[in-house]
């Protein structure tokens, strides 16, 4: 960039650029003690790639974050698929190297540890993104992984934060990619400095006690009531654990999950992105404060930014994977089955991509699940399976007419009768669009059932426009999940709504 230029957004000239933030020195070293439980990555993740998006100041931004610190992603070959949603890890450094040995200066170079992990996941088609906690006593199978040393760890049943204690952010990744089935696109890394900084950059959250609080150890004194904390305080308060609630991680957690939202409204709806001085501060604060992986570059960022312009706070929701006493060690937690493989499931499966409408064309009205009227047959030879399907379609709010059985059939179709051929195609894609993995195409021409029976559907009343058939093959690829929480998890589920007072 040379000398000044126009801003368009901005409507005023940017002079050349400062340097990229210097470093804070922030190396690897950590005691187990007084962990970090930083949740600025939200305005890491969400938003400081909104910036470089949604400003006109392209070259500038690009200049800034290209001072990002990285590192690789070495996860291994064998990870699972894609599926077009965006999982981002989050981990927190209790590194005391840099400025951060005002925790802990006989700390220094004992390595880094974490006890904050979380995976941002946002579905494929970017209306909702749900924070999924990991408690850090979570006993599980960390599978081999090569160690921080460079000697090789062995599987074993231990600590889920001891995957990066003992390993690093890759066998952090193998390790819950390992347990969910999740591929994770990107990692954030934040440091107790690191976290201060944004939180003072976007000029502090507002935060609820319950009652007064005094904890040296978190270095938090507060009263009851509504306070505005800086870095320090707020660091203070996510770190904080016997002091409030009922001094259990799990609580801590949910303290931590609330505070969240509160920084993705404050990012998202107090104006930082429009007052382009406090944007500055806030990306030369982000910039300096995180490390990524390498591939979270600035054309990734903007690529992420325009995928996710449309999301809010209010479509930021918060979950703890179901936990239960560890029998060995009722101190620890394992994960509880089958609700935590069915939330894994849940999220894997979660909502489709929904294709933009073609410019120049007005989109057609949108049909809902319920008026669309459906007949399921079943042509795996498997027992039940149509009823299954039904039951499935129902919950989802489809009008399901009759189940029955078909003649085998290798392959899963859609259909509409011929003389629905005008119609047929847009409510045949409405019941293709709740199916799992590859999108299917609706085709003319119905089948013949060898058996059929009416439905009993619980709709209100019974729509009309076509009856669309799905014939399910032996390639079923499942019906996708409306949400990523089941609603099995519903009463768990921290967000905007939820009390601050916790």
């Amino acid at each position: 960039m040379r000398g000044q230029r126009d801003d368009a957004v901005l409507g005023r000239r940017v002079a050349p650029p400062p340097a990229p933030p210097e470093r804070r020195g922030r190396g690897r070293s950590g005691p187990p003690r007084n962990p970090l439980t930083p949740l600025g990555w939200v305005s890491v993740v969400m938003t400081v790639v909104l910036v470089a998006g949604l400003l006109g100041a392209y070259g500038y931004y690009r200049y800034v974050l290209s001072g990002l610190e990285t590192e690789p992603i070495e996860a291994g070959a064998n990870r699972p698929p894609e599926t077009g949603a965006l999982n981002v890890l989050l981990v927190g450094s209790d590194s005391r190297d840099g400025d951060n040995k005002v925790y802990g200066a006989k700390s220094q170079g004992t390595g880094e540890r974490t006890d904050t992990i979380m995976l941002l996941h946002i579905a494929p088609n970017r209306d909702n993104a749900t924070v999924i906690s990991f408690p850090r006593d979570t006993m599980v199978q960390i599978p081999e992984c090569e160690g921080r040393g460079g000697a090789v760890l062995p599987a074993g049943i231990r600590q889920i934060n001891s995957a990066f204690n003992d390993g690093g952010i890759n066998c952090t990744i193998r390790t819950l990619e390992s347990l969910t089935n999740i591929k994770i696109n990107h990692f954030v890394k934040v440091d107790f400095t690191g976290f201060k900084s944004i939180i003072d950059a976007i000029g502090g959250i507002e935060i609820c006690l319950p009652k007064p609080v005094n904890d040296p150890q978190a270095k938090l004194q507060l009263g009851a009531g509504k306070h505005v904390v800086n870095g320090e305080q707020a660091l203070g308060y996510v770190r904080t654990r016997y002091s409030l609630g009922d001094g259990s991680d799990l609580s801590r957690i949910q303290r931590q999950q609330v505070f969240l939202t509160k920084v993705a409204e404050k990012v998202t709806d107090g104006g930082l992105l429009t007052d382009p001085a406090r944007l500055n501060s806030f990306v030369q604060a982000a910039v300096g404060a995180v490390t990524v992986d390498e591939e979270l570059t600035v054309d990734r960022m903007l690529e992420i930014a325009d995928s996710v312009r449309g999301l809010t706070a209010k479509e930021l929701k918060g979950i703890t994977v179901p936990v239960e006493p560890y029998p060995p060690d009722t101190d620890r937690v394992q994960f509880a089955q089958p609700a935590a493989g069915n939330f894994f499931e849940s999220v894997r499966n979660d909502v489709e991509v929904t294709a933009a409408p073609t410019p120049g064309k007005s989109a057609a009205p949108k049909i809902e699940h319920s008026q669309v009227r459906v007949q399921v047959l079943n042509a795996t030879g498997e027992q039940g399976k149509a009823g299954q399907v039904a039951e499935e379609l129902a919950a989802q709010g489809f009008v399901v007419t009759h189940v029955g059985n078909a003649a085998q059939a290798a392959t899963t179709t859609i259909r509409y009768a011929k003389k629905d051929a005008q119609d047929g195609p847009a409510y045949g894609d409405v019941v293709a669009a709740r199916l799992s993995k590859d999108k299917r195409t609706p085709v003319e021409g119905k089948i013949k059932p060898l058996t059929a029976e009416p439905y009993e559907s619980k709709a209100a009343k019974t729509p009309g426009g076509p009856v669309i058939q799905l014939v399910i093959g032996a390639d079923w690829p499942g019906v996708r999940v409306l949400s990523a929480i089941p609603d099995s998890l519903k009463d768990k589920v921290v967000d905007t709504s939820t009390n601050p007072c916790l």
